[in-house]
This record gives C-alpha cells, structure tokens and sequence, in this order.
C-alpha cells in the first residue's frame, strides 16, 4: 500500500492527464476525463467494482476497500462533495492498475499506472 500511494503521490510522478483547478467548470472536466482515462481500467467489466483507499486522514491505515460505483461519471466530484477535495487512490479489481487523483496548486491530476 505505501508503495502504491508513492506511486502517485513521490516528488517524480508525472500526470497522465492535468486538470485547471482554476477553470468554472474543473471538477466536471475532472470527471469527464476520469471517466474516459481511469474508469476503464479500473473497473471490472460490467459490475463497476474496485478498491479505493478511503480518502482524508488515516486511510491507508483502514487498507483498500471493496467499493462498487453504480452511477459513474462522477466518482471524484462525488468524493469531493465529501471530503472537500477530490484527491483519492484506487486500485483495479484485478489489481493490475493504480489510478489517482491529486491535487497539485493549480491543477487536478490524473494519474493511471500499470501494476503488469
């Protein structure tokens, strides 16, 4: 688990896609492009099921947890909604992909991994 938060939050990551935080409609670019970019390889063909570090303080002591998205779009404003920020970790049912969001001063990043 620590290595995989390293793996999207080490001072030498670089996004896949960027995100202007600064833009009135950031967050739905933000899910859009999750959506297109992360959700398919994150998500379990068909049943939208993955592990997610639950976001905010203490989450990588919980561990990953089994989620199920059923309304996709919209997984990082929906997290946003409720916590403040849009920032989490989640890893591929199969395990083969790490896919984040973070927040970097003036941009939302996306960042997908291959684990393989």
């Amino acid at each position: 688990m620590t290595k995989a938060i390293h793996m999207v939050a080490g001072i030498d990551v670089e996004p896949t896609l960027t995100v202007d935080a600064a833009m009135p409609d950031a967050l739905e670019q933000l899910d859009l492009q999750w959506h297109e970019k992360a959700w398919p390889l994150l998500a379990a063909p068909g049943s939208g099921a993955f592990f997610i570090l639950p976001p905010g303080g203490g989450g990588a002591a919980v561990g990953w947890v089994p989620v199920k998205d059923i309304a996709p779009p919209g997984l990082p404003s929906r997290i946003a909604a409720a916590t403040g920020a849009p920032e989490f970790v989640a890893l591929s049912a199969d395990g083969m992909h790490l896919c984040a969001v973070t927040e970097e001063e003036y941009e939302y990043w996306i960042i997908v991994r291959s684990l393989g």
